[in-house]
């Protein structure tokens, strides 16, 4: 075996990093001698910061009510198209739209208003929120922005406002509407989930040292999945407890305690009985009303499990049009903002809204589809088969197949 001492050296990369050792033996750096450059930590002050609505939307304004004390602030974009009018959900804001309300601006525009206790809005009486006072909000809001003559409306409303827009919209009060579109709120669903709710909001987190604090806990809660969408939506939810600290306290450090609840967003709710009796009033014979709503409908769901049973029988009979969005929680317009948007603008393209009504065109198609309903009532007593048997649902697309493979039932 050959000497160890005879074996030829590797040369030396570098010689100022060569360290020398026993005996004279020069000792090459190991390749883990220095250590890589790492990216700088994001703060969780940093990642959790918040986003001003300016970066989506282009103007805030307010909407003073004649003859009363109730001052509606609402966000604006776009300036052509039909406008998309936006009714958050309860303990949200009209924020809870801005980053699908960046892209919808590109064809049409938006409004999203700040209902009654909720986001900056001020009213005379912030914790009535019944389902009628909110609709005559609604109504109030559009009047004094629009007159008499409102441009194409296309409302849009998210869990408790889905039940104001469904109202709406059935009591046929609202001069303009061109499109009704409910995200996530099923009668069937909601009217079951009443006697859980009482638990979920005693559990909610009721106060922050922070704002970060308060974003961070509504992602990892589970309420909200999408962070940026949460950094500009969870401010306006917020309100400063000047009783926990100093005002300058919490001018300087954005203390913001209240989370607000379904109810009152300003303290902590306790559900009561006339409290649970007035949620039940809001969701109750909500799907019938849908159907009977005279303008093209959309309705958006987190999940299948999520649609009852009248619902389900309207689906089938091709009275609106549904679509399940998958992998998102119950905010569907922030989770996944750019899908929402994309499935706005084609539902507004695909019933040709434009900015003073549904086209000529479209209104002739959907009497003719009137029309053939009638006819397979008439001839083959389609009323009288079970629906649930049928394979597929109806849509202006696919009619025509509907009707040959129910016909061979």
């Amino acid at each position: 075996m050959e000497n160890s001492s005879n074996l030829t050296s590797l040369p030396e990369e570098d010689s100022r990093n060569a360290e020398t050792a026993p005996h004279g033996v020069t000792k090459l750096p190991s390749a883990f001698s220095s250590k890589p450059d790492r990216p700088p930590i994001q703060t969780s002050s940093q990642k959790y910061a918040p986003l001003d609505w300016s970066d989506y939307f282009d103007q805030e304004d307010d909407v003073c009510i004649p003859d009363s004390e109730n001052v509606f602030h609402i966000y604006k974009a776009g300036t052509e198209g039909p406008v998309v009018f936006c009714l958050h959900g309860g303990g949200y804001s009209g924020l809870s739209f801005a980053l699908s309300a960046s892209k919808i601006k590109e064809k049409a525009r938006v409004v999203a208003l700040d209902l009654r206790g909720h986001g900056k809005s001020s009213t005379d009486n912030d914790v009535n929120l019944s389902i009628e006072t909110l609709c005559n909000d609604v109504l109030a809001v559009l009047k004094t922005m629009y007159g008499d003559a409102p441009p194409a409306i296309v409302i849009i409303g998210h869990s408790m406002g889905g039940a104001v827009a469904v109202h709406l919209a059935a009591k046929k009060v609202l001069p303009g509407l061109s499109g009704l579109v409910v995200v996530d709120v099923v009668e069937g669903t909601a009217l079951a989930s009443l006697i859980h709710m009482q638990k979920i909001l005693s559990s909610r987190m009721q106060h922050f040292s922070t704002i970060e604090k308060a974003i961070e806990w509504s992602l990892k809660g589970g309420s909200l999945r999408n962070i940026d969408s949460a950094r500009v939506s969870i401010p306006g939810t917020l309100t400063y407890d000047v009783q926990e600290v100093s005002t300058l306290t919490c001018a300087t450090r954005g203390v913001a305690a209240v989370i607000p609840t379904e109810l009152d967003w300003k303290k902590p709710s306790n559900f009561g009985e006339a409290d649970m009796e007035l949620l039940h009033f809001r969701y109750e014979g909500l799907s019938e009303k849908f159907l009977s709503c005279p303008a093209p409908k959309l309705l958006l769901l987190a999940g299948t499990d999520r649609l009852d049973r009248t619902l389900t029988i309207g689906q089938m009979q091709g009275k609106f049009q549904m679509v399940v969005v998958r992998h998102t929680g119950h905010a569907i317009q922030e989770d996944v903002p750019d899908e929402f948007a994309n499935l706005i603008l084609n539902f507004i393209s695909r019933n040709r809204i434009g900015p003073n009504g549904i086209e000529e065109f479209a209104v002739h198609h959907e009497q003719n589809l009137e029309h053939w309903y009638k006819e397979i009532e008439v001839c083959y007593g389609v009323v009288t088969k079970d629906w649930n048997h049928c394979s597929r649902s109806v849509s202006s697309e696919n009619f025509e197949d509907f009707v040959s493979d129910y016909l061979s039932y």
